[in-house]
């Protein structure tokens, strides 16, 4: 009768899930990517910004013959996207387009030219694309480089404005906690796996450890993947992460007695970690300002995911002492449904 109770669940589990967009990992969030080097006379500025979100914004469906229509892309472009180069707007140019696959994504990459009577000594950028008109949760991760210095920013809804060379240590930081905040929160897939592990820790000493290793695994690997140390194709990352809560949730389900293991969230942390520094590979970070970033947006997610223990773990605690016992049936019954994302997710990113 258990066995069939759960069965059920699974099943209407996976039926809503794969009705429901919202049940994908990492979706709602279109990203963006900027490099912007200033030279002697002129700026180049290389934009890579989600392919289907551009043919949103400009109501176009995008592809190559369309990405090399110059005057609509570079007029979207210079309209949403302003550079002051000492207090004077400069626009810019496109000079060449191309589609790329980042992360199993198409990006419209465009590498646009602006030119300068003077290199400036401040560089400011009012960045807007997409946010007011298709996708306001949008972010473009931004790398400058100026006067052999380099200096990397987030843009977002909230924060579009960026002033070169003004940008002090602890903005900096600042800004790369709020990132790796946002990153645990919005990842899904990770913040189910860390739940399915507290599912199976039975004191506080337990949780503490599964805790521990998988904060150490996923910051070895992020720092490797980050430094372009050791890199794997992002979908054997995606696919490897479904994975890992499939397995955690089976074992939720089937042998809800057992303890989970340390070596377990460690060997898991590590393919996590790799997921985790998708968007700060992509940044091109290097210098003084690579320790400060990678420092503050790991310790960003390492908040975010106390957070969710301190929620998820004393409600676990507390329903394990009642004398009801539903926990007895909330957790094989919340493992199955986490077990149904974990199946979508993985065939959507395998397959």
């Amino acid at each position: 009768m258990r066995k069939l109770y759960l069965i059920i669940i699974l099943i209407l589990s996976i039926t809503t899930t794969l009705q429901s967009p919202s049940a994908y990992a990492h979706t709602n969030n279109s990203e963006g990517y900027s490099l912007i080097e200033v030279n002697d006379n002129h700026i180049n500025y290389e934009l890579k910004v989600d392919l289907t979100e551009l043919g949103h914004a400009i109501n176009l469906e995008m592809g190559q013959q369309q990405l090399f229509d110059t005057k609509i892309v570079q007029d979207y472009v210079n309209s949403r996207i302003e550079l002051y180069a000492d207090s004077v707007k400069v626009e810019g140019t496109l000079e060449a387009s191309d589609v790329e696959t980042i992360n199993d994504k198409q990006f419209a990459v465009m590498n646009l030219k602006y030119q300068l009577e003077d290199k400036p000594e401040k560089l400011v950028l009012d960045y807007n694309m997409f946010l007011d008109d298709s996708d306001p949760s949008h972010a473009n991760y931004a790398t400058v480089k100026l006067d052999g210095g380099q200096q990397e920013g987030v843009l977002s809804f909230e924060s579009r404005e960026l002033e070169i060379g003004e940008v002090s240590f602890v903005q900096t930081a600042t800004q790369f906690l709020l990132l790796g905040l946002e990153h645990i929160f919005t990842g899904y897939d990770h913040i189910l796996f860390v739940i399915s592990l507290l599912f199976g820790a039975k004191t506080i000493k337990n949780n503490f450890t599964l805790v521990t290793a998988f904060t150490i695994a996923h910051s070895i690997t992020l720092i490797l993947a980050t430094l372009d140390i050791v890199q794997l194709p992002g979908r054997l990352v995606e696919a490897t992460i479904a994975l890992s809560i499939i397995y955690v949730a089976l074992i939720n389900i089937f042998n809800p007695d057992s303890k989970q293991q340390p070596w377990l969230a460690f060997a898991f942390g590590l393919i996590h970690g790799f997921g985790f520094a998708g968007i700060l590979s992509e940044m091109r970070l290097d210098g003084s300002h690579l320790a400060t970033s990678l420092l503050s947006f790991n310790i960003g997610i390492e908040i975010g995911q106390l957070i969710i223990v301190a929620i998820v773990f004393p409600i676990l605690l507390w329903l394990k002492k009642l004398t009801v016992k539903p926990a007895t049936w909330v957790i094989p019954g919340a493992s199955v449904a986490i077990l149904a994302f974990g199946l979508v997710w993985f065939i959507e990113r395998a397959f």
